[in-house]
């Protein structure tokens, strides 16, 4: 097959985004002004898939290993110089992939998602009534969760390591996959956790009827809208799969600090939403919007910012880097 880059004559620079970045080639053939502003774009979905985004005059095609050319993408590789003959070729070379890149979708069925039932330590569900439990209530409270909205567990009793912890359980197609302990003093690490490899905090939450399942980084922050948490700023094969699986509009918030920004190239090419929302200085993830505006103004900023476009989310990143070099 063909090398697009290499029939693209001129300087070419990679950008964060992705996008080897030119002079577009299109624009005065289609009636503009020549780019001379780096304006045109290539990004590859793998080795063989890319797409054409011209940020001067608009145009846009691409090419998929398997499929036949399209008009679009003809028209761009004839403004590169190929003739129709060459055209025809690479159409027909590509379509003799089809058979094999089938083959090979078959060949990598998808496995449902599974996790192991795994037993929690010994602790006591909290009680509003249990005067013991005043503490563990207290830091709830202070974080805008309520004890009604998830099966908090403690362990008033303990010494050492483990008292003064909240006991979060992991479950998954409600059963008992893990656990995370929250530490309310000053030892670290805050949070020890029981966790398997690609699991999804608050999926079980999730009711049919909802549209939109908003993800955040945190336990905290999922549990204060009734969200989903990645517990990093990562997205796992299988976290992604689970999340497709909802059927829902797919809302990453990720947190407002420099690790934070991580998760973004990664959720946009998964097909999700990224919400940067304009929050005030300090406010780094959810949960502290929670706490300072409530939770439905947060939901309300939350929808409000996202899109699932990659030169908005740009734009809003930028923004936040220079906000937090202040």
């Amino acid at each position: 097959m063909f090398d697009i880059l290499q029939l693209i004559s001129g300087k070419k620079k990679l950008t964060q985004g992705g996008w080897h970045s030119f002079n577009a080639v299109c624009c005065h053939y289609r009636g503009h002004t020549p780019d001379r502003r780096g304006r045109g774009g290539i990004k590859f979905a793998n080795a063989d898939n890319w797409s054409y985004h011209c940020f001067n005059c608009g145009f846009k095609c691409g090419f998929t290993l398997g499929k036949s050319i399209t008009k679009n993408t003809r028209q761009l590789l004839s403004y590169l110089g190929l003739d129709k003959e060459q055209i025809d070729r690479y159409s027909f070379e590509s379509l003799q992939h089809k058979d094999l890149l089938d083959f090979v979708k078959i060949k990598k069925e998808k496995k449902k998602v599974k996790f192991k039932e795994m037993p929690l330590p010994e602790a006591e569900l909290i009680d509003i009534d249990n005067k013991n439990h005043e503490i563990f209530i207290q830091y709830l409270n202070n974080r805008k969760v309520s004890i009604k909205d998830y099966p908090f567990m403690c362990t008033p009793d303990e010494e050492g390591r483990q008292a003064n912890r909240i006991i979060i359980p992991f479950t998954y197609e409600n059963k008992i996959v893990g656990h995370t302990s929250r530490y309310l003093d000053d030892r670290k690490p805050k949070f020890i956790s029981e966790q398997q490899s690609g699991y999804l905090f608050g999926v079980d939450l999730q009711k049919p009827e909802w549209q939109v399942c908003i993800v955040t980084e945190g336990i905290f922050d999922a549990l204060s809208i009734n969200g989903c948490a990645l517990t990093t700023n990562a997205i796992s094969d299988e976290q992604a799969e689970i999340l497709k699986g909802l059927n829902k509009k797919i809302i990453v918030v990720p947190d407002q600090d420099k690790s934070g920004m991580d998760v973004i190239n990664r959720a946009l090419d998964l097909g999700f939403y990224i919400s940067i929302p304009e929050w005030d200085d300090g406010t780094k993830d959810v949960n502290d919007a929670v706490i300072k505006y409530g939770k439905l103004p947060t939901l309300l900023s939350i929808l409000q910012s996202a899109t699932n476009s990659k030169i908005k989310t740009e734009i809003k990143r930028k923004q936040l880097d220079k906000r937090l070099q202040h």
